[in-house]
């Protein structure tokens, strides 16, 4: 493990789902003082990382087709060492899988869970980089 956001259980990933990442950029960037690193994601897409001191610490993405209708959101990661295995056990545990457990290629594999009350939650195991 690089870090203790990459262990089960742990707080890894923070990311910002909107209608306009353009606007959140620039209220973020004045209200913290982030700095972004913009990354291209398809040929009409662009995924910006977040960083504090540098260092990358959450994500901005425009609103997925699926999701349109939806009202901009910061979701939240869990570090899980099996997404799959989460996602089975979600349902016996009282929630709900949202989303089945599918690849980010060359960052993991993620599902989209909620709690018993609802609340939403992301889960993800990290693909393992060779050293």
């Amino acid at each position: 493990m690089e870090n203790d956001c990459m262990k089960h259980g742990a707080f890894g990933w923070f990311e910002l789902m909107t209608t306009d990442t353009g606007g959140a950029k620039r209220f973020y960037a004045d209200l913290f003082g982030w700095e972004y690193e913009d990354m291209p994601i398809g040929p009409d897409s662009t995924y910006t990382v977040v960083k504090a001191g540098g260092k990358a610490v959450a994500g901005i993405m425009a609103l997925p087709e699926e999701c349109k209708g939806m009202p901009p959101s910061w979701d939240i990661y869990i570090t899980v060492d099996d997404v799959d295995a989460t996602a089975a056990k979600v349902e016996s545990s009282g929630g709900k899988v949202l989303r089945p457990p599918c690849d980010i290629p060359e960052v993991g594999r993620f599902a989209v869970l909620a709690d018993p009350q609802g609340a939403v939650i992301m889960a993800m195991t990290y693909l393992q980089k060779q050293a």
